[in-house]
């Protein structure tokens, strides 16, 4: 009896002696919770790998689509420049052509008023003159035609400011020609049925 009150005293005064002994031999797990323990910290860290891994394989993956977008917008860019500049060219070839083919279809009208012109030099006949005059005449108005352009009806007696020009107003005594055209002092031309030229006319008042 007294030995096991000695040996409960001694062990008391270990523990007093060195408290961080208990404290260690408290926190120490058993070996079963250490294992547990140390396979959560594992699979925390393959977790966080994979998710690392991930990471970087998105991050490349959108690189490379950013690369690839910037490398078809610069496509892009070159494709339109060159358009622009094609289209301005075939523009200004377009414009060129078409003054080319107008002035080479009044070619030929050049050429019958010069021989109109060295004929009438040697002649006193005012009729043959005319006539001549007249062929030339017509074939010019044929040639506009056939490139869309085309006279405005003279007979036309309503006022439009959208196809003519008014250079005068007189008084008329008749109120039904109030407004109206009295007189086409230069005709009007239309091209594809837009305004080439406004007829300048005398209005009535």
């Amino acid at each position: 009896m007294e030995n096991n009150f000695f040996k409960k005293n001694k062990k008391e005064e270990q523990q007093v002696q060195d408290p961080e002994a208990v404290i260690v031999d408290d926190m120490n797990p058993t070996p079963g919770e250490d294992n547990e323990g140390a396979a959560e910290v594992a699979q925390d860290a393959v977790d966080a790998a994979d998710a690392e891994n991930n990471l970087e394989k998105e991050c490349d993956a959108l690189k490379a689509e950013l690369e690839k977008e910037k490398k078809e917008y610069m496509f892009l860019m070159a494709e339109f420049d060159n358009f622009r500049k094609r289209t301005l060219r075939e523009k200004s070839e377009l414009i060129k052509n078409a003054a080319e083919s107008s002035f080479k279809g009044l070619l030929p009208v050049v050429d019958d008023m010069e021989r109109a012109l060295k004929a009438s030099a040697d002649t006193d006949d005012v009729a043959s003159i005319r006539e001549g005059m007249e062929l030339i005449y017509k074939k010019l108005k044929k040639y506009m035609e056939q490139n869309g352009v085309k006279e405005m009806d003279p007979e036309d007696r309503e006022f439009n400011a959208d196809r003519h020009e008014a250079i005068s107003a007189v008084p008329v005594p008749d109120e039904s020609q109030k407004g109206k055209i009295i007189d086409t002092v230069e005709k009007g031309y239309t091209i594809n049925d837009k305004v080439l030229r406004h007829a300048k006319v005398v209005v009535g008042q």
